[in-house]
């Protein structure tokens, strides 16, 4: 985290980096019991602790038809999003990357998938949101979009709080391919065990746009979330990982 926190923030005292790293872990400790606590927790807390603002966003793209891809970074709490199901009436589904502990896989599947949502792996995710497109069925997925794709298989390069690093493309990509509109979620920490989202509007017809634009406005949102409050954003990930592999072309 040290590191991360050096990479980014260069020109902050080593007592702001220690504030941060502090109220961080505090926040760490925080969302894994929630996660915990997502097992036996009810609808109506749930509502009450993670609450939605602009939901009519949301509500206005499935009236139009429209499967919607929901970009988020991790930062603040994404565990409890799926509550959203209780508002819609579409499908959602949730990309995750597999663990290789079924124990623990099936534990995060448990935790995850409530309220007609589904967790797809990566793999599943292509074929899964296609044979929906074909069928007729509209659906709500979820990407966490802030990770580090491999450097050798990385499409497309850019600034990330101030450093060049590969990012992921999939969720522009494959709602170009499928014709669903892009939406940020931007989750907000109220006070201990509550938050707020709002959701913005990236791409209502993700085709309209030059191909990583809506990747990159994503970035821009995430930096500002992290500019904000940084304690909320999960820097224990090796993000910038790739810094230093950074291909001539993208220089």
């Amino acid at each position: 985290m040290k590191e991360n926190l050096d990479l980014v923030f260069p020109n902050s005292s080593e007592a702001e980096k220690k504030r941060i790293t502090k109220a961080f872990y505090h926040h760490l400790c925080d969302m894994t019991v929630e996660a915990m606590k997502s097992l036996t927790i009810s609808e109506a807390e749930m509502k009450k602790r993670f609450q939605f603002k602009d939901l009519d966003i949301i509500q206005d793209l499935i009236g139009k038809e429209k499967s919607i891809a929901l970009m988020c970074a991790h930062y603040g709490s994404w565990e409890w999003i799926f509550v959203l199901q209780t508002y819609v009436d579409v499908k959602g589904y949730a990309v995750y990357k597999k663990l290789k502990n079924p124990y623990f896989d099936n534990l995060v599947k448990k935790i995850r998938a409530r309220y007609n949502s589904y967790l797809i792996t990566t793999k599943e995710t292509v074929p899964t949101l296609m044979h929906a497109k074909v069928n007729g069925n509209q659906t709500i997925c979820g990407f966490v979009s802030d990770q580090s794709p491999k450097a050798i298989s990385a499409h497309h390069w850019t600034e990330f709080m101030g450093i060049k690093v590969p990012v992921y493309t999939g969720a522009e990509m494959l709602s170009k391919r499928i014709d669903m509109s892009v939406v940020f979620f931007k989750t907000k920490r109220l006070k201990r065990g509550y938050y707020e989202t709002t959701f913005e509007l990236l791409a209502e017809n993700a085709k309209d746009y030059e191909n990583y634009d809506i990747t990159d406005t994503f970035l821009r949102k995430v930096e500002a979330q992290i500019e904000d409050a940084p304690q909320y954003y999960l820097w224990t990930h090796k993000r910038w990982k790739h810094r230093d592999k950074v291909p001539a072309e993208f220089q």
